[in-house]
């Protein structure tokens, strides 16, 4: 039976930047409504099981109540703590239970709590966050389809999806956490409301992928360079005194001036130190990290990140097959 899971944050899209910046509010009800649209996508590929971590709102069950579908939802037999660790135990559960694609709704931190608790299976990732680097504004009933087809094995997997770098936290030899798109070093000593918006205290950025029309903290790498997220390259910024200024979107609507002292590649397996003293480490937009003053931090780039579902090459090597064709 090809089982996918669901993964919808329901406190995404709805943290501090929406009062410091101009975004907008994913309410929980269109949460619904979008996975109501992503069911009748997965019906229609063949999935017959949909695995979903459980919430306070009860999003997938109320989307299922919602459409005439023959899926069985289960929900994710977990202890729950209304933190990060819901999404990284619900990907863990689900991955032992059978499923073979995940679907997650959220933003970039969502994201990186699930490929926390798995590398096995591909992501399909739905942007309802604030900073949305990792996953795609993409309409849920093709989502359905595109997860349907290769939890079913319709389109192979080497053909729809793409191996994602990632970057890992090392304290000495050991793996302290890790990100999806970026790492920055901010000179505070505490984590406070976690969101990052104010650029005056980042001295560093480690960046696993950066474009011009990207938004966060790659938006400022993307002014410098192009990296694609599966090309097995990243970047290092030190910010500070330079010769060049970069004007980036670092949240919705808002934009800052930063000076760029070095932009520096990073090749898959290389690490570099963050020589900063007490500082806290923010990843994927959100502090998470403190360091101790003298606690040896490296940031090494890993090739070995989650497997991503690439929605338009499924769906064009779906085409090429003519999975949607009949001949009358």
């Amino acid at each position: 039976m090809a089982t996918v899971g669901i993964i919808a944050n329901p406190v995404s899209g709805k943290d501090i930047r929406r009062l410091v910046a101009h975004g907008s509010v994913f309410d929980n009800q269109e949460k619904v409504r979008i996975v109501r649209r992503m069911l009748m996508g997965l019906e229609r590929t063949g999935v017959r099981r949909v695995l979903h971590m459980q919430d306070y709102y009860a999003i997938v069950d109320r989307a299922a109540r919602g459409c005439d579908t023959r899926i069985e939802i289960a929900g994710a037999t977990i202890p729950m703590e209304n933190s990060q660790l819901d999404s990284t135990r619900a990907a863990r559960w689900m991955v032992d239970h059978g499923a073979r694609c995940l679907i997650v709704l959220g933003g970039d931190g969502t994201c990186r709590a699930v490929a926390k608790g798995t590398l096995a299976v591909p992501l399909l990732p739905i942007s309802t966050g604030t900073n949305n680097v990792f996953p795609q504004m993409i309409e849920a009933s093709i989502a359905g389809l595109a997860a349907g087809l290769i939890a079913t094995g319709r389109v192979p997997s080497g053909e729809g999806t793409y191996r994602s770098s990632c970057l890992e936290v090392l304290s000495g030899d050991t793996l302290k956490d890790m990100a999806l798109v970026d790492v920055a070093v901010s000179r505070d000593t505490f984590v406070a409301s976690r969101a990052i918006w104010d650029l005056s205290t980042i001295t560093q950025v480690f960046l696993t992928r950066c474009r011009p029309d990207s938004i966060g903290l790659s938006a400022i790498g993307g002014q410098l360079r192009i990296i694609r997220p599966w090309s097995r390259t990243g970047l290092h910024l030190v910010l500070g005194s330079g010769d060049r200024r970069v004007t980036a979107a670092i949240g919705p609507g808002l934009f800052q001036s930063v000076a760029v002292k070095s932009a520096v590649l990073m090749n898959a397996g290389e690490s570099i130190a963050v020589d900063a003293g007490a500082c806290v480490l923010a990843l994927d937009g959100e502090r998470e990290v403190d360091v101790a003053a003298g606690e040896p931090i490296a940031i090494r780039l890993c090739a070995d990140g989650p497997r991503v579902v690439d929605v338009a090459r499924t769906m064009e090597s779906a085409q090429v097959r003519g999975l949607f064709v009949e001949t009358i």
